[in-house]
C-alpha cells in the first residue's frame, strides 16, 4: 500500500503565478476592484518563492508511548520516508510519500526516551519491579495484551506514577545518552542542504495533572552543538521555566539558538495561555518578553485535535468547530474534566485576544505567536492525508475498525478513534531549503498551518496597497511597501490594507473561501474579533445575506468516500482593507482559507473496508489553512 501526502511542486507553487478566480464582498464594505490577469513573479527574488512543507513534531521508536504501540521504526526510517523514500510500516505495508516533505524534525519524548525499548530487551530475570515485569511480558505477547500495556504505559507518564525504576535518573541519563546520539548521527546522514532538510528536536512533556503543556523544542545547530547538552526531561517540572533556562544555557554555552512550540493547548484545562504568572500571581513584562522570546509560534492543529477556535469562544463562526468533537472534554487522560472558563486559555484566537490585552497592561505580548500545524505521529510516518493515513500509533493503522477503538477504556465520555484528525502540516516561507532559513523563518513567524492540504496562502499588510498591485511583482510590492504574516504593522495612514492569495492544492479539493479574522482590544481593554468573508468561488452565484456567506455546496458521496471539483475555485486573491478601523486600538489579523467539503480518512475506512460508520462519526469537514497573524501596534 501506498501512502500519498502532497506537495507543492511546479510553477503554480510559486505563489507570484496568480489568477483571480473569485471574490467577494466584506461586511461594511465595497467589493475590491476584480482583476483578471494573470501575473509572475520573478524567477529569482531575494524573498521566498515558494513554500517549504515540513513536520515539526514526529515521534519514533525511540519515544517511550510509540515503541509500547508496537512501533519499531527509527529516526532513520522517518527522514528517509519523509525524503520520499518507501519503507515498511509496523503492519508490513509498504508506504511512500507521493510528494516528498521539504523538511523533518523528529521530536522523541524526552522523557524515558528510549526506555520502553530497553525494557522490551532487558532479560526478565533481571527485572525486580512487578509492573515492569508485567509490562515486558505483554509487550512480548503482543496483540490485545501489548495494547493494554500501551495504554497503562500512557496513563502512567500522564498521571506521574511510573514505577520508579522506569525513570531512574541516572539509567534515563544513560540511556538518553545512547539514543540522542544515536539520532543526530541521522539528521547529520539525511540532512541534505538545498534538497532535504533534517533538523534537530525534541519534545518537552511537561503534563502537570495530566494537562498538557507540551513544547517541541528546535534546533537551529546541527550535531556538532546539539551534542554538548540530552534533551531535558519533564519529569517533576511544573511549568515550562526550567525548559527555557535549559535553551538560555544551551546558547550561552554554544552561541546556538532553540526555540519551542507548544502543542494541544486545547488539551491543557486553560493552562497553556493563562492570563497570570505560573504561580497564579500577576504576568510581569519581563515574564511575557521572556516567554515571546522563546516561543514565537504555536502548533495549532494536529492528530489530537484542532486549537484555533472553539464554538463556546466565538458564537459567530459557523466554521469554529472543526476537529474539537471528542477533545473538549477534559485534559489528556481525562482525569480532569472541562470546565466553560478553561476554554479561554487553550484556543489560539482567543489567546491572541489575551495577548493584546496583557500588552496594553504591561507592555510586552507573551502571545505574538505565530501558526503552524504538523501530525504529533507516532508511526515514524509524517502522513497527513484523509485517503491514506496510518493512524497515530501503529496499532491504529489501516485494515481495522479503528474509527470505532475506544481511546480511553472505561472512561465515561471517552475518546474514540473516529475524533482522531488526520493532518496537521507547517508551511514556512524559508528563502531556502536549509536548517538556518527554515529556522529563521520559523523564528520571524513567517509560517502557516494547514490541516493537511497543501494550500499556497500569502499574507501581507500595509498602508496603501490596491487592486493594481496585482497586476505587476506584488510579491516584492509586499514586502516593500508592508510586512509579511508574523510582523508586526506600525501605525500609518488611514486604515491598513491587505493583500491576501490562495491557491488549491495541485491534487486536492478546489477552495470555498478566504476569511480574515481580526482581533482587537477597545479603549475599556475588553476583547473582541470579527470574521470577514473577503474572497470566495463563484461571486455570481454566492452572496452575502445577513453577515453569513452562501455555503459553497457539497458533492460528497460518502458511499464511496469520493468528491468532485465541480464547485469551488482553484486560485483566490484580493485586496481587502479593514472597514471598522480605529488608530488607537491593538489588534491582529490572520487569514483562514477554507476548501470545499472533502471526506474525512473515517469515511474512507467506511468504504473500503465495508465498514459500519460509529455513531456521531463526523465523515466529512472543509480542511483549511491558518496564516500567522500581522499585529497592528498604534503609537504610544
Amino acid at each position: 500500500m501506498k501512502l500519498y501526502a502532497s506537495s507543492a511542486i511546479g510553477a503554480i507553487a510559486a505563489i507570484g503565478a496568480v489568477t483571480l478566480a473569485g471574490g467577494g464582498t466584506a461586511p461594511g464594505q465595497a467589493a475590491p476592484t476584480a482583476t483578471t490577469s494573470t501575473t509572475t513573479a520573478p524567477a529569482t527574488s531575494a524573498h521566498p518563492q515558494r513554500p517549504l512543507w515540513g513536520d515539526t513534531h514526529l515521534h519514533t521508536a525511540n519515544s517511550f508511548d510509540a515503541f509500547a504501540a508496537g512501533l519499531r521504526l527509527t529516526p532513520e526510517d522517518a527522514l528517509r520516508f519523509a525524503r520520499g523514500d518507501t519503507v515498511k510500516t509496523a503492519a508490513g505495508d509498504q508506504a511512500r510519500l507521493q510528494r516528498p516533505l521539504d523538511f523533518l524534525v523528529v521530536t522523541d519524548h524526552s522523557d524515558a526516551i528510549g526506555v520502553t525499548a530497553d525494557l522490551y530487551n532487558t532479560p526478565e530475570d533481571q527485572i525486580k519491579d512487578p509492573t515492569l515485569k508485567r509490562w515486558r511480558a505483554m509487550m512480548h505477547e503482543g496483540g490485545t495484551a501489548a495494547y493494554k500495556a500501551f495504554r497503562e504505559m500512557i496513563t502512567s507518564v500522564a498521571t506521574g506514577t511510573v514505577p520508579p525504576d522506569f525513570s531512574d535518573p541516572k539509567r534515563m541519563a544513560t540511556t538518553a545518552r545512547r539514543v540522542w546520539d544515536s539520532q543526530l548521527d541521522a539528521v547529520e546522514q539525511y540532512n541534505q542542504p538545498g534538497k532535504f532538510t533534517a533538523m534537530v528536536g525534541f519534545e518537552y512533556s511537561l503534563q502537570p495533572k495530566g494537562n498538557t503543556l507540551h513544547r517541541n523544542v528546535i534546533f537551529r545547530d546541527g550535531a556538532d552543538k546539539a551534542r554538548t547538552v540530552l534533551p531535558l526531561p519533564a519529569d517533576g517540572h511544573k511549568s515550562p521555566e526550567p525548559l527555557w533556562d535549559y535553551m538560555d544555557a544551551y546558547a550561552k554555552a554554544t552561541g546556538g539558538q532553540t526555540l519551542a512550540i507548544p502543542h494541544n493547548s486545547n488539551l491543557s484545562n486553560g493552562l497553556a495561555f493563562m492570563m497570570t504568572n505560573w504561580d497564579g500571581g500577576p504576568l510581569t513584562a519581563a515574564m511575557a518578553r521572556r516567554r515571546a522570546a522563546h516561543e514565537p509560534l504555536v502548533e495549532v492543529t494536529q492528530y489530537k485535535g484542532d486549537s484555533e477556535s472553539h464554538p463556546y469562544l466565538s458564537r459567530n463562526d459557523e466554521f469554529a468547530d472543526f476537529g474539537d468533537a471528542g477533545w473538549e472534554n477534559g485534559n489528556a487522560p481525562l482525569n480532569t474534566r472541562k470546565q466553560p472558563g478553561m476554554f479561554a486559555g487553550e484556543y489560539v484566537r482567543e489567546v491572541l485576544k489575551r495577548g493584546l490585552q496583557i500588552e496594553a497592561q504591561t507592555g510586552a505580548n507573551p502571545y505574538q505567536l505565530g501558526m503552524i500545524g504538523s501530525t504529533d505521529s507516532h508511526t515514524s510516518l509524517a502522513s497527513a492525508d484523509e485517503d491514506n493515513w496510518f493512524g497515530k500509533f501503529s496499532n491504529e493503522g489501516p485494515g481495522s475498525d479503528r474509527a470505532a477503538t475506544e481511546v480511553n477504556p472505561g472512561v465515561k465520555e471517552g475518546r474514540i478513534g473516529w475524533q482522531y484528525q488526520a493532518g496537521g502540516l507547517a508551511a514556512v516561507w524559508a528563502s531556502a531549503n536549509t536548517r538556518e532559513a527554515i529556522f529563521d523563518a520559523l523564528q520571524r513567524r513567517e509560517v502557516y498551518a494547514t490541516t493537511g492540504p497543501r494550500m499556497t496562502v500569502r499574507l501581507f499588510g500595509g498602508w496603501g496597497f490596491s487592486p493594481r498591485d496585482f497586476k505587476g511583482d506584488w510579491v516584492t510590492t509586499g514586502y516593500a511597501r508592508g510586512v509579511p504574516m508574523g510582523g508586526t504593522l506600525p501605525q500609518g495612514k488611514g486604515a491598513p490594507t491587505f493583500l491576501v492569495s490562495a491557491l488549491k492544492d495541485p491534487t486536492g479539493a478546489n477552495l470555498d473561501r478566504v476569511q480574515i479574522i481580526k482581533g482587537w482590544v477597545d479603549a475599556k481593554g475588553e476583547s473582541h474579533e470579527m470574521i470577514y468573508d473577503v474572497s470566495w468561488s463563484e461571486p455570481a452565484r454566492r452572496k452575502l445575506a445577513k453577515g453569513k456567506l452562501t455555503p459553497v455546496g457539497d458533492t460528497v458521496d460518502l458511499g464511496t468516500a469520493t468528491y468532485r471539483n465541480t464547485i469551488g475555485t482553484a486560485e483566490l486573491h484580493t485586496v481587502w482593507r479593514d472597514p471598522d478601523f480605529r488608530p488607537g486600538e491593538r489588534a491582529f489579523y490572520y487569514a483562514r482559507v477554507l476548501e470545499i467539503p472533502t471526506p474525512r480518512w473515517v469515511a474512507y475506512d467506511m468504504a473500503r473496508f465495508k465498514l459500519k460508520a460509529p455513531a456521531g462519526a463526523r465523515l466529512k469537514d472543509q480542511e483549511r489553512a491558518y496564516t500567522s497573524p500581522i499585529w497592528y501596534r498604534p503609537k504610544g
